[in-house]
């Protein structure tokens, strides 16, 4: 097969054995910086990945993928739920109000989001897997004037059992209005997620609204399909309600604020991804480093090829295909050095728990006193758009590594290099 001049000549020059080691040594020094940079990059992202869905997961256990609330839910919230229900990508529909209350335990108070709900429709619609947690709803709903407590809050107030607490709402206590204080029956604690176990409590719905009384607005919670598209099943719902008459189209803003779960917490998560994208410009340096080699080499084969150089040129080769051989050649390191960072980077973020826990008993077996640290927990998610993205930015910052010497190549003139000759 021909193949064509710039490229054959290109790889003549990068696969046959180099006579000068420290042109060999430079050459490979830029190939293994591309990979370091590339390896480190995709397993960086990888963590940060696993970071931020370990994260999500955690949210969701107390954050509703979709909040409705507005005046249309307050006056008829029953039809709303049932038109909810009936969207494909709807799984279930509860409603829930939520205010400030202190809780008082023997003399303590605590500072809590309570949040009232219908046991009954909550255990379909929360995010959490726990069977503990699913029967203890069961009991908020048979026992009046029950709490359920995040784990950490029944920590922080003592209470490790069934026990009997005080509520009043925030508003009652600024005002002095200490007759609206209820009695509260602890049943148990669950887990709420890492942002909700130290100071959400849950009621009935019935005993919320006594105790917030109008301070908490009555809303809906949505469980979706696919949290990714909450937004867009939101809003589609919203649609459907418009189209059957529920809500006027010019009250709909008005009458229903649809708050996806990516929006309640948004400070959150776009610091979580602005920290992704830090650090992978960061980590991106280790390959301009790489890229910083390529132009070295290439500055060193231009100067040691002078003579192979002018002789093509008044072979007839022009100034393109000079600038084409050094860039193929260029191209080769950033090409080898790309596939070996990402066949190495994918084959370590995949298997990162298992090396960090190895690692982790090798450390603990030397140190007195074992699991003292513990790397084990780290968990990785890799996606394969984005090992692509990385080796395209990969192979583009190699490209333009070669475009310096290759130019200065084709700028050679062959009479100046072989009068000497």
């Amino acid at each position: 097969m021909i193949k064509p001049f710039p490229l054959f000549v290109g790889l003549r020059y990068s696969l046959v054995r180099k006579r000068n080691l420290l042109l060999s040594f430079v050459s490979l020094i830029s190939m293994l910086g591309i990979s370091l940079g590339v390896l480190v990059l995709i397993v960086a992202v990888a963590i940060i990945n696993g970071s931020i869905n370990t994260l999500r997961n955690e949210a969701l256990k107390s954050v509703p993928h979709v909040t409705v609330s507005g005046l249309a839910i307050e006056a008829s919230w029953p039809e709303i739920a049932q038109q909810a229900i009936q969207h494909e990508e709807v799984l279930a529909v509860a409603p829930f109000l939520e205010g400030e209350v202190v809780l008082r335990y023997q003399g303590a108070d605590q500072f809590v989001r309570l949040r009232g709900i219908e046991p009954a429709l909550e255990s379909a619609v929360v995010a959490n897997p726990s069977d503990h947690y699913r029967n203890l709803l069961l009991i908020l709903g048979e026992e009046q004037g029950s709490t359920l407590l995040g784990t950490q809050l029944a920590s922080s107030l003592g209470v490790f059992g069934q026990t009997q607490l005080s509520g009043i709402s925030l508003r009652s206590l600024l005002s002095r209005d200490l007759s609206s204080r209820r009695g509260l029956t602890a049943v148990g604690f669950a887990d709420f997620g890492v942002y909700g176990n130290n100071n959400i409590a849950l009621v009935n719905l019935g005993l919320a609204q006594e105790l917030l009384g109008a301070d908490a607005e009555l809303q809906l919670r949505l469980k979706v399909s696919d949290v990714f598209r909450a937004q867009e099943i939101a809003d589609e719902f919203v649609a459907n309600l418009v189209e059957l008459g529920i809500i006027a189209a010019t009250d709909a803003e008005q009458a229903l604020r649809v708050t996806p779960w990516n929006v309640a917490q948004a400070s959150l998560f776009n610091a979580l991804n602005m920290e992704k994208y830090l650090t992978g410009f960061m980590l991106l340096m280790i390959v301009l480093i790489g890229a910083v080699n390529i132009v070295s080499t290439l500055v060193m084969v231009v100067a040691d090829k002078n003579a192979d150089i002018a002789i093509l040129r008044t072979m007839g080769a022009s100034k393109m295909v000079i600038m084409g051989i050094f860039i193929v050649q260029g191209m080769i390191a950033g090409l080898i050095g790309t596939g070996i960072g990402v066949l190495l980077g994918v084959l370590l973020a995949d298997h990162v728990s298992s090396i960090s826990l190895w690692i982790e008993d090798v450390i603990n077996s030397l140190i007195d006193g074992g699991n003292v640290y513990l790397l084990s927990h780290l968990r990785t998610e890799l996606y394969m758009s984005e090992v692509l993205v990385i080796a395209i930015a990969a192979l583009a910052i190699s490209f333009l590594a070669t475009l310096y010497p290759a130019y200065r190549a084709s700028k050679i003139q062959p009479a100046e290099v072989l009068r000497y000759e």
